[in-house]
């Protein structure tokens, strides 16, 4: 006979697999139309807001009338695209972004009041439509950019809010609470009204001030980082002597769209947009500008261009597994993701393939060509998908003069020429491999551009500290305070 102690199986289960539940009323289930299956309810946001009506301080509202914000979305409007304008437009998706790139550009004659759709600094925006949810702060960066009108601008009324409520919605706890209506079944789209109904802890000011400091100091971090980046790439641009990417285009493309190409230059591509002539001009401009153009395989400036191979994925609680991110993600600070590839399983491919180190270039392969990133210090241990490649260039000196030269115009024309694809356009890491860079004659000028591209990369090492201090503070100090 074997004894069996259920009781220590359970404890046991307990401990590596916590359950998940909640209680859900008879009306519940009857204004869910009767339907039974947990997904229908969401146990952690049920779980959430008892902690939060349990909270140490008063509650108040994030929106309504007696909320700690106005909240707002902008009139629905037809666009009237153009080719170039100065009322760069931006989506929603890109307030995520360290440094957003406008998605296009809209007429004058646009019937819209163009203002209204500027954001204002200070503000908290929040993706309320498609990929909910997801919040920034408006620093310097996004200040009086336009956006379309389907972005949920929040003005609070206090300044010293700003922060401690961006922080609130960000948390875990205060996501969840804001993805679910008072059911806690998941809602699709956010409307002010909903702000209305949205739970907070009212923190004491001294809280509030030190959560409110470090984000408000985070995005200043953020801003002085894209600075260092735009002064970078300028001194690229001038030790180059290049003008603006469109001036070059339009002296250097003639109207008649027929080119021949010679035999000995074909490099085994037959593809017309791997032989348009604006990439023979950049080339030859930078061969007489350069010191020395070369190839990203040379030694001097990559030890090896990484492709991932497709592999099945098992995903694991966050706890057992690597966080996954895809070539979405590379351009936030702080890539949030709820993929984690199960240790166990993919720990042989993870160490070849996936996992990247500080000052690993990121460049996305297919889909969006050419984003570009540089792995900062805190996204260390990550691993990224195979739709990325990663540059490991061949050592820090040059890192950052690579991520500069790859991210601007420039660089993504040489890119992108390489791609191949009739329904999925890519690259892979031979096509990469085979892209121009130039080594400037000014060893002085090219030391420069990398220091400062590695200086901003450490300043947005320092903000995501920032933003996670405030985090911490949020969880201890409100959160769960007894």
């Amino acid at each position: 006979m074997v004894n069996w102690d259920p009781t220590s199986e359970n404890e046991e289960n307990s401990k590596s697999f916590p359950l998940k539940w909640c209680f859900v009323s008879l009306s519940d289930v009857i204004s869910h139309q009767k339907r039974l299956e947990a997904s229908v309810y969401d146990i952690e946001a049920k779980q959430a807001m008892q902690l939060i009506k349990s909270s140490r301080y008063p509650l108040t509202k994030v929106g309504g009338k007696d909320g700690l914000a106005f909240t707002y979305v902008g009139a629905r409007f037809k666009r009237i695209w153009v080719e170039k304008s100065d009322i760069p437009i931006f989506q929603p998706s890109s307030i995520l972004d360290v440094k957003p790139d406008p998605d296009g550009y809209i007429s004058h004659l646009t019937k819209i009041n163009i203002e209204e759709l500027r954001v204002k600094k200070g503000q908290i925006l929040m993706t309320c439509s498609g990929t909910i949810g997801k919040v920034s702060y408006v620093s310097e960066t996004l200040a009086n950019k336009v956006f379309s009108h389907d972005l949920l601008r929040i003005t609070c009324k206090e300044t010293i809010d700003q922060g401690y409520l961006y922080t609130y919605l960000k948390s875990r706890i205060g996501n969840k609470i804001l993805l679910a209506n008072r059911y806690g079944a998941v809602i699709t789209h956010i409307e002010p009204h909903h702000l209305a109904e949205v739970p907070v802890p009212n923190a004491p000011l001294h809280i509030k001030k030190k959560i409110h400091n470090r984000i408000v100091r985070s995005y200043e971090l953020r801003d002085e980082s894209n600075q260092l980046l735009d002064k970078a790439e300028r001194l690229l641009m001038n030790e180059l002597q290049l003008p603006a990417i469109q001036e070059f285009e339009a002296g250097a493309v003639r109207q008649v769209n027929v080119f021949a190409v010679k035999l000995s230059e074909l490099e085994g591509r037959a593809d017309a947009s791997y032989h348009v002539p604006v990439v023979d001009a950049i080339v030859a401009h930078m061969k007489k500008y350069a010191a020395e153009v070369t190839t990203m395989s040379d030694p001097r400036i990559s030890k090896s261009i990484v492709l991932a191979g497709v592999f099945k994925r098992t995903y694991v609680e966050e706890e057992y597994g690597y966080p996954f991110i895809g070539g979405k993600e590379i351009t936030q600070l702080s890539p949030q993701t709820d993929k984690f590839l199960s240790k166990p399983i993919h720990k042989s491919r993870y160490e070849k393939e996936l996992k990247v180190l500080e000052n690993t270039i990121l460049l996305t392969d297919r889909g969006t060509i050419g984003t570009v990133a540089l792995v900062p210090k805190h996204w260390e241990g990550y691993a990224v998908s195979q739709n990325v490649l990663k540059l490991i260039p061949s050592s820090a000196d040059i890192a950052g003069y690579l991520y500069i030269y790859l991210n601007s115009d420039y660089g993504k024309v040489l890119v992108r020429r390489q791609t191949y694809g009739s329904v999925v356009n890519m690259i892979d890491d031979k096509s990469l491999a085979s892209v121009e860079v130039p080594i400037l004659k000014s060893e002085e000028v090219q030391n420069k551009i990398n220091d400062l591209a590695l200086e901003a990369n450490r300043k947005r090492y320092q903000a995501y500290e920032l933003e996670q201090q405030a985090l911490r503070i949020m969880d201890e100090e409100v959160i769960y305070v007894k």
